[in-house]
């Protein structure tokens, strides 16, 4: 069985960090299924899914990290073409990733004791966004 939901995000943009593990459990509860996969999507090219120990030092760890491979004082190519500043949000979206896929068994996902997904929008300003999740399972 297939299942598409939505998961919708407020998000204060530069390198916001948003626990949905939470949302993801629940999906899964509604869903009735029992073991399966859920995949997470950003239909955006500003923002990025992951998994991480959710507190706020390796929080901070990870924005300064991103901030050294990719920095927003930096000018990009990228504000020639679009006349914007959010150059820094599309080199970390793809650095990091759109998607994410975890296994879930007896309706609890299998992730390790410390880890949470996360979903990281990277653009300039804040946002509104609307995850896909996708289960697949029975």
């Amino acid at each position: 069985m297939v299942i598409t939901e939505y998961i919708a995000v407020q998000t204060r943009g530069h390198t916001d960090v948003i626990d949905i593990t939470p949302d993801c459990r629940e999906l899964i509860r509604r869903s009735g299924l029992n073991s399966g996969i859920i995949t997470v999507f950003n239909p955006g090219s500003t923002g990025g899914i992951s998994t991480i120990e959710y507190e706020p030092n390796l929080i901070k760890d990870l924005r300064d990290s991103l901030e050294v491979v990719s920095p927003s004082d930096k000018v990009y190519e990228h504000s020639k073409t679009w006349h914007d500043d959010n150059g820094s949000a599309h080199i970390r979206s793809t650095l990091m990733g759109p998607s994410l896929s975890v296994p879930f068994c007896d309706g609890e996902l299998t992730l390790g004791t410390w880890q949470q997904i996360i979903f990281c929008d990277f653009d300039t300003r804040p946002r509104e966004r609307r995850l896909v999740a996708q289960l697949i399972g029975e």
